[in-house]
């Protein structure tokens, strides 16, 4: 036999397994930004898609906008920073679609911007209650109808801030990193469930969120200047490689850091 007879053509299609036809995603923060290219992201994909976010009147928006391409989108109106809401996003998104398999943590939050002296209690309550309590929260509460189903897909959108502290944003990048930690956790913890867990962190992205950073043309040429990439970061660079982390395309990565960050730290 040849060596061109004996190849074996894989045994599946890789495009198809980046489909999410019959999955149930939420997406926190899903209604702008980052966010909001992922959910559409996934809905064109196949899933059934919930969004969060803490204002009725935006939730209401992303709804429609994706319901109109023909999706299956429900909205919920919470706020992550609080535990009550992160467990009702769960129950809110069974009593939609009946079942939960993938999450993008993408909430955050970040009030303040300058040096630890100035930090106050209350910014850090509220930056470590939506960035990393939150998450924790709406995972727990997801577990058990993850894993009833076979498993699933965790995806926390943490910041290069979290890997490589900035400046001004110590509170921020603080709260990143326990993200980072913790989602390497639910990686060891729950694999045996069949939920895998990793970490995206952007760098520069446009969006509203990092508004004052891009607006600012001296902070946006230094990071220009230092990453091989250069220009501004798109939410969508950041939904393809969460609809590869959802899919069973990534079925053998977990507990895993993915920089999108044009290079920046690298």
């Amino acid at each position: 036999m040849s060596s061109h007879e004996a190849l074996v053509p894989p045994s599946a299609d890789a495009l198809a397994r980046l489909r999410l036809d019959g999955k149930v995603a939420i997406v926190t923060g899903g209604t702008r930004g980052i966010g909001l290219a992922i959910a559409a992201t996934f809905a064109r994909a196949g899933a059934s898609v919930v969004v969060s976010s803490r204002k009725a009147d935006h939730v209401d928006a992303a709804v429609r906008v994706l319901q109109a391409e023909g999706h299956r989108v429900a909205g919920v109106v919470a706020n992550m920073g609080t535990a009550a809401d992160a467990h009702a996003v769960a129950a809110r998104t069974v009593e939609h679609f009946d079942g939960i398999d993938i999450i993008v943590n993408n909430a955050a939050t970040n009030p303040i911007f300058g040096p630890l002296q100035q930090a106050t209690d209350e910014a850090f309550e509220k930056i470590f209650g939506v960035n990393v309590k939150g998450p924790l929260e709406l995972c727990r509460t997801a577990h058990t109808v993850m894993a009833q189903r076979g498993g699933g897909s965790i995806i926390n959108i943490s910041s290069i801030g979290g890997v490589s502290p900035e400046a001004g944003l110590g509170l921020y990048s603080m709260s990143k990193a326990a993200l980072i930690s913790l989602t390497k956790v639910m990686a060891q913890e729950w694999g045996a469930d069949g939920i895998r867990a990793n970490v995206i962190c952007p760098g520069l992205i446009k969006t509203k969120f990092s508004q004052a950073l891009w607006q600012d043309e001296h902070i946006k040429h230094q990071v220009l200047d230092h990453q091989p990439i250069r220009r501004i970061g798109v939410p969508e660079d950041i939904s393809g490689l969460a609809l590869f982390l959802a899919s069973d395309a990534a079925g053998y990565c977990t507990g895993s850091v993915y920089m999108a960050d044009g290079g920046y730290l690298s």
